[in-house]
């Protein structure tokens, strides 16, 4: 049951984030990613690890989508369709993403073959927590700091008036 969980988890968070990297519009974009990551977050759900997958929920879903949509909405972004991102280079984008999916395809099969997916055993939010405040103490800081960075930066882009530098 968990691996099919799983595999239907994997297979929505997959066309998701298809649909995220081809979609014209950008807020289109941000909602995929919505689904996107809470599949990822039932990915984590089906291997028992709910502390992990309700971060992942709360931090990803709740907070970093809406970062998002704010900065979208900070800098005027256009949220019309964009033809224009299309370009010549896109049928080779596609077969290039297509043989680095089957490669990757092949050595995860190459590496585990029948391995059924088994729920984890460390998933605990008292397992977590240690994890997280004795060895990722310092990268979590560093990314709250450049998330603040990144959101100070789109409130001072959408505040710029039409005047030049040299009046």
């Amino acid at each position: 049951m968990t691996t099919a969980l799983f595999s239907i988890a994997g297979a929505v968070a997959l066309l998701a984030a298809v649909v995220v990297v081809t979609s014209r519009r950008i807020v289109h974009a941000a909602l995929w990613l919505v689904v996107a990551l809470g599949a990822i977050a039932g990915c984590f759900g089906a291997l028992h690890a709910e502390f992990v997958a309700l971060v992942q929920i709360l931090v990803y879903v709740g907070a970093i989508v809406v970062l998002v949509l704010f900065a979208l909405m900070l800098t005027k972004a256009p949220t019309n369709p964009l033809p224009a991102l299309t370009t010549r280079r896109s049928p080779f984008a596609a077969v290039v993403s297509l043989v680095f999916a089957l490669i990757l395809g092949i050595g995860i099969v190459l590496a585990f073959g029948n391995e059924k997916i088994k729920p984890v055993p460390d998933g605990s939010a008292e397992a977590v927590g240690t994890a997280v405040f004795r060895t990722w103490v310092l990268p979590f800081e560093v990314l709250s700091v450049l998330l603040l960075a990144a959101l100070i930066g789109a409130i001072v882009l959408s505040q710029r008036t039409g005047k030049k530098a040299d009046d």
